[in-house]
């Protein structure tokens, strides 16, 4: 028996169907071994030398691979193809006390038989400089993050939280509000007109005033000059110009741009699309064959595509489009700057696993996004979309006006994929025959008042798509950065639209007071690249970090001397303090918002916040409504809204349901994509499939950098008030609450 180790149990089915019953296969679950979660674990004093332990919850783990490896006759290692799986199979090696340099180390693009087996064909030795630029990025963030996070704590409140990249992309958030705050809208004016062919056709078509480059109409009375001019005068045409215009189609994605599709297109969040698309990559359950990857490697800032893929691609587009949608020569796409080109865009790994064949055989959310990355794909290797296009240039005394149409001659490859521009269709005005010299006969004039307008809220997407532009993060850190924002209460959603709060707001100003260089994103777009050098040209991370250190170091040691602390605007609810009457206040704890009487320490009541959302459920006592409530201790909890003359309340939702084998009463449980209807008393229980909301778990080494950051800035709580009386860590509470919920079906 071949032992081969994967990264999540994920992958586990289709990797074992792959290789056959001669190999095991068996998940590490991530890290095993990392930094310790209660100690900085980094010895700054001996070159910054780290100190990994195993993960208490990873022990079990590390003894089953270790009794399978005793009967194995040899061991693989196959986790990610990335900097984090490398040091995953790093750590495994110093484990298991296998040598690093022998060649067991093997990685694949995609999930299929062919990379698969050609993998285990062509192992390696561990890469030092992946493993290295991981070490270097975990060390960084854990400086960062045990530093700068008890500092907050101590200046603003309890269960704060610093991060190398999360708090940069904060700052964008903060940014972009306050210049939508200070934003001074200005007057402007536009014009368009309605002509018509002066020699007698009814046609019309419209003509747009242009006033040129950096110009325009800024109050009525400029615009009524124009519209005196132009009423008496005769509109020519004095420049027509007819071509034939082509579009190109989008190129594959790439982590950001899938995102950014998948929000846009589909709806679809950053936590739910990095869910789905790492069910797609490692495998779904298909209806009559099991567990079936779909997609290539899912983390990639690449659009590059390899030269087999193109030919099949050509191939396909042959057999079911016909030779005049196939590209002359394979299409290749430029990458932005400072790409490394590591792996291949995202594509499907076979064109013969149609969506619309699947359809019905997997969920919704995975149909849709596998949909999105196959079309997407399949066009960028179709031809041209092609246009006749007219540009004209039409002149009344002295003001130029222009006016353009297209009609498509070939749709190429629209018919698979609409670009993002929306350019690929015929829509566009369709102009009667012009020629220059033509005149035309003014059939109306529209004028339209305007204000410009501040730059828009970030949405999920665009605030992602800001991020590679920046050079903030890298595809495997978007999601884990932004979702964190709002675990903290940093930020909110207002729709798609992310928000600052108060407390988001004061977080940046501190930071941008005490640590100028942490939150500047010029100067953390420079530590990603310092990252990819020690990756891609061997640079000594240690000499890195400890250039990075010595000035840091300096500015938390003043950060921490200065006695300056910041209060959080409070935000006033419109909620009565019963004890003293006064309007209470909303504030932020480790559970969330809850209601505060200002009063504080005169008065000290407290309630919970909840944020009523409609049950389809009636009190089983007294028949009113059910409300969703909540404990202090941020549990959800169901009650009846005629408290306190009814004192009805339940860890579950009434189904208003008698059971049919012993007339009980009988509740609702949710779960994943599951609505049980159950009777506590004799155990019936009837299941209904609801929608799938696309949040599969996720053992990908995205969530073990999650986890990674969740941890570190957990550091320096104890000191500063933000456990609790239960001296526990935030993360054992979570799980101790996590598991809780289970217990009561929540």
């Amino acid at each position: 028996m071949k032992l081969i180790l994967i990264e999540g149990p994920g992958k586990r089915e289709s990797v074992q169907h792959y290789l056959g019953k001669e190999y095991k296969v068996m998940p590490t679950y991530g890290h095993c071994r990392d930094l310790p979660i209660k100690t900085l674990g980094v010895d700054v004093e001996n070159n910054f030398e780290p100190e990994y332990v195993v993960a208490p919850d990873h022990k079990k783990t590390v003894d089953a691979i270790k009794k399978e490896m005793s009967k194995a006759e040899a061991v693989y290692f196959a986790s990610d193809p990335d900097r984090e799986g490398e040091a995953i199979t790093w750590h495994m090696c110093h484990l298991l006390g296998i040598d690093p340099k022998k060649a067991n180390r093997i990685t694949y693009n995609e999930i299929s038989q062919v990379a698969v087996n050609e993998a285990i064909n062509n192992p390696r030795p561990i890469d030092d400089r992946l493993v290295d630029a991981q070490q270097a990025r975990r060390v960084l963030d854990r400086l960062v993050g045990y530093k700068i996070s008890p500092i907050l704590c101590k200046k603003i409140q309890n269960n704060l939280s610093a991060g190398r990249v999360q708090s940069v992309t904060l700052r964008l958030v903060v940014d972009r509000e306050r210049e939508i705050e200070n934003f001074k809208p200005e007057e402007y004016w536009t014009l368009y007109v309605i002509l018509s062919n002066a020699n007698g056709k009814k046609e019309t078509f419209k003509a747009t005033l242009n006033l040129g480059k950096n110009k325009t109409i800024k109050n009525k009375e400029e615009m009524d000059k124009i519209l005196d001019a132009i009423s008496s005068g005769e509109f020519i045409a004095t420049n027509v110009k007819k071509s034939v215009t082509k579009s190109q189609p989008s190129a594959p994605f790439t982590t950001s741009t899938m995102q950014q599709e998948a929000l846009n297109k589909l709806g679809m969040n950053l936590k739910t699309t990095s869910s789905v698309a790492q069910s797609l990559y490692e495998g779904v359950e298909i209806q009559g064959e099991g567990k079936v990857p779909l997609v290539t490697y899912i983390r990639t800032d690449s659009v590059r595509v390899a030269p087999e893929a193109q030919a099949k691609a050509k191939k396909f587009i042959s057999n079911k489009f016909g030779d005049k949608y196939v590209v002359k020569s394979p299409r290749t796409f430029k990458n932005k700057k400072d790409v490394q080109d590591a792996h291949e865009a995202i594509r499907p790994i076979s064109l013969d696993r149609k969506p619309e064949d699947l359809k019905d055989k997997m969920h919704k959310n995975e149909y849709r996004l596998y949909k999105l990355i196959y079309d997407r794909f399949l066009a960028s290797q179709m031809a041209d979309a092609t246009y006749d296009s007219l540009s004209v240039d039409i002149e009344c005394n002295g003001y130029k006006f222009k006016t353009t149409g297209r009609a498509m001659t070939f749709d190429g490859y629209t018919a698979v994929y609409n670009n993002d521009t929306g350019e690929n269709d015929d829509k566009v005005a369709k102009l009667p025959n012009i020629e220059k010299g033509d005149k035309f006969d003014l059939k109306d004039k529209k004028p339209e008042q305007k204000w410009t307008k501040p730059p828009s809220r970030y949405t999920e997407a665009s605030l992602v798509k800001a991020m590679e532009e920046k050079g903030i993060g890298r595809p495997s850190t978007y999601t884990q950065s932004v979702t964190t924002l709002f675990y903290r209460h940093y930020v909110d959603h207002d729709g798609k639209l992310i928000v600052p709060t108060e407390l988001g707001k004061v977080v940046v100003d501190m930071l941008v007071k005490f640590f100028p260089n942490i939150m500047d994103i010029g100067f953390t777009a420079g530590m990603e690249n310092n990252l990819d050098d020690i990756e891609y040209e061997g640079k000594d991370w240690r000499k890195m970090i400890s250039e990075f250190y010595a000035p840091f170091i300096q500015t938390v040691k003043i950060a921490a001397k200065d006695g300056s602390k910041a209060k959080v605007p409070e935000e006033l609810s419109d909620v009565d303090c019963e004890l003293c009457g006064s309007k209470m206040v909303i504030r932020t704890g480790k559970y969330g918002k809850f209601l505060a009487c200002p009063n504080f320490p005169t008065c000290k009541n407290t309630k919970p916040l909840v944020e009523e959302k409609p049950i389809e459920a009636k009190c089983p006592t007294c028949g009113k409504n059910i409300k969703t409530l909540k404990s202090k201790r941020g549990k959800i909890f169901y009650g009846c809204e005629g408290y306190p003359t009814c004192t009805f309340m339940s860890w579950n939702i009434p189904a208003n349901e008698k059971c049919p084998n012993c007339s009980e009463e009988m509740i609702v449980k949710l779960y994943k994509n599951l609505k049980v209807i159950s009777c506590e008393k004799c155990n019936y229980n009837r299941k209904e499939k609801i929608e799938n909301n696309g949040s599969n778990e996720n053992s990908s080494s995205e969530n073990t950098q999650t986890n990674n950051i969740n941890n570190d800035v957990n550091y320096g709580y104890s000191n500063y008030g933000g456990i609790g009386s239960s001296g526990l860590s935030i993360r054992e509470e979570i799980e101790i609450l996590n598991k809780l919920d289970e217990e009561n079906g929540l």
